[in-house]
């Protein structure tokens, strides 16, 4: 089983910056890939950003330009750097994470999610 805890987020005002980071541990062979989505009030979950193999990223079109998501393969971690913050981005920012366990299993975990605001 693999668990995901977020952190990182908060509430920021119009323009500003938060980064968040999302840490995975338990049994797990190798990560093939670590995201982050978002769930706006009555939205659907929508993917925000993803880090694959040979660290390829692609991003929500929404995003792209002011979100920066990075890996570190060897802590297992996933970060998402978001610059000019708008008030649009306000959610509920989820970690996932895709691969497969020490027992050979393919996993597919989620974090709990982490508030991010964007308010003045």
């Amino acid at each position: 089983q693999v668990q995901l805890v977020e952190s990182g987020g908060g509430l920021v005002q119009p323009g500003g910056s938060l980064r968040l980071s999302c840490a995975a541990s338990g049994s797990i062979f190798s990560i093939n890939a670590m995201g982050w989505y978002r769930q706006a009030p009555g939205k659907e979950r929508e993917l925000v950003a993803i880090i694959g193999g040979g660290d390829i990223t692609n991003y929500a079109d929404s995003v792209k330009g002011r979100f920066t998501i990075s890996r570190d393969s060897v802590k297992n971690t996933v970060l998402l750097q978001m610059s000019s913050l708008k008030p649009e981005d306000t959610a509920v920012y989820y970690c996932n994470a895709r691969g497969y366990g020490s027992d050979s299993r393919s996993y597919d975990s989620w974090g709990r999610g982490t508030q991010v605001t964007v308010s003045s």
